[in-house]
């Protein structure tokens, strides 16, 4: 249960299927984890483009009567954090503008690192912004460029951008699709029906029964044309960097990310978790629903009987009733509730993916002591997160990271556990079987990529 660290948001599209707009919804509502405050969706018929979007889940935004308006047999869709911005309306997505090519909306998942330097010179040069989204940067960028096809002006502005980006655009007669060249978000191509779909995850595609093809690769640009099939450019030769905590956290267990499952990956890590930080207790307990993959990987491993001795609330929206150390532990005890019978006198390992603050932690060891646990040893099944990341995930600032600012030894004290221990880098590399070179690892290492 992650409540610091935030997936910025998901994109999907849906080209050439008669129920384009009702297929984004769909892939949209599968890939809801990535983004909870706001979701848009933009469909266009080929003479011109629809927009819908508001702030909510996509449940919220969406009806069928609100469907019914976004016609036409291809469409892009958006759900969102706000990482880059503000939590308003108008810094939801897609972005929309007419300009002198005709219509041209925007969804992007990702972060611009030079999205205020290019802002700055759009302003002197006169440009009008109406949010604070940096991909508010890519339309001006696009309607100021000389090209003549919109092709070559979405090349000439990616261009000119740096950071973490993938692209879903849609003009009114075309869809394009583009990630940067190091793939730091991931994104993949899928066909449905007679028609293609791109996608954050391929959970999305699990829903609305599209069939897997490959990735969107890094630095790739795909061009969805009505009567062909996708045509493939390459924009920048591909320096493969994807975020190591899509593996970690942000997808879901079902989905394929950078081509491979992320179960198996999370499982992977508690396995080599174990190996590397055994302790003698009596059970293995995950924190629901992040440790659940990670430490069935634990348990197997190590022997140890895995027990769901915390059970989640999935019932509970958000609440802003914060006020006193009451409220805040009242909280947790809404969302998380041990299963008391289970662990009063007993031994337990408890499982999670990371910690950011250690407050979270901090709660959840406490409810098992109150519920009669006799030791409580946390694992965690990831590396400590020592640095902020700037590619397109809401993180603290570096003061904030307990990691950044404690030992293990002194965070283990402050949450209040029997012993605390992390994954290595180095163990969390072979758990994705990698040496490392394919991963931006900067949260973790501190090594930034741009």
């Amino acid at each position: 249960m992650r409540e610091d660290i935030n997936e910025k948001c998901a994109v999907v599209g849906i080209f050439n299927h008669e129920e384009a707009s009702k297929l984004a919804y769909f892939s949209l509502h599968a890939l809801q984890h990535r983004g909870q405050e706001a979701a848009g969706i933009s469909s266009g018929d080929g003479k011109r483009l629809h927009t819908i979007k508001d702030r909510g889940l996509v449940t919220q935004v969406f009806n069928e009567e609100k469907l019914e308006t976004l016609k036409g047999h291809m469409a892009i869709g958006h759900t969102r954090y706000s990482t880059a911005g503000d939590d308003s309306i108008l810094d939801a997505q897609p972005v929309h503008a007419n300009y002198d090519l005709g219509q041209l909306s925007i969804v992007h998942n990702g972060n611009l690192t030079n999205h205020q330097e290019i802002r700055q010179e759009l302003i002197k040069q006169g440009a009008i912004f109406q949010s604070s989204m940096d991909t508010e940067n890519l339309i001006h960028l696009i309607a100021r460029s000389e090209k003549e096809k919109l092709k070559d002006r979405i090349v000439d502005a990616v261009k000119k951008i740096e950071g973490a980006f993938s692209l879903v655009f849609l003009s009114r007669s075309k869809m394009f699709a583009m990630r940067d060249r190091f793939g730091f978000r991931p994104l993949s191509l899928g066909k449905v029906g007679d028609g293609y779909v791109v996608a954050s995850e391929t959970c999305a595609f699990d829903l609305i029964g599209a069939e897997y093809i490959r990735e969107v690769e890094p630095g790739e640009m795909l061009i969805f044309e009505k009567g062909k099939a996708p045509q493939s450019i390459k924009v920048y030769d591909a320096t493969p960097k994807h975020c190591i905590f899509e593996y970690v956290y942000f997808a879901r267990p079902d989905s394929q990310v950078y081509g491979q499952n992320v179960y198996q990956k999370r499982k992977n890590m508690g396995m080599e978790l174990a190996k590397e930080q055994p302790v003698e207790a009596d059970m293995i307990v995950p924190v629901p629903d992040g440790g659940v993959p990670s430490a069935i990987g634990y348990a197997q491993e190590s022997g140890i009987p895995f027990e769901m001795g915390i059970m989640r609330n999935h019932y509970i929206g958000r609440t802003f009733i914060e006020p006193t150390q009451e409220m805040r532990d009242l909280k947790v005890k809404m969302k998380l509730s041990p299963i008391t019978d289970l662990i009063k006198g007993k031994r337990i390992i408890v499982i999670d993916d990371s910690i950011v603050r250690g407050t979270t932690s901090r709660r959840i060891i406490r409810m098992l002591k109150e519920a009669g646990a006799s030791e409580v040893h946390m694992r965690i099944s990831s590396p400590p997160t020592t640095n902020p990341c700037y590619y397109g995930v809401d993180t603290p600032d570096k003061d904030k990271l307990i990691a950044a600012n404690m030992s293990t030894q002194e965070i283990s004290d402050y949450i209040g556990a029997d012993s605390l221990a992390f994954l290595s880098n180095d163990a969390l590399m072979r758990s994705v079987n990698s040496k490392g070179e394919e991963y931006c690892t900067a949260c973790f290492t501190g090594e930034y990529i741009v």
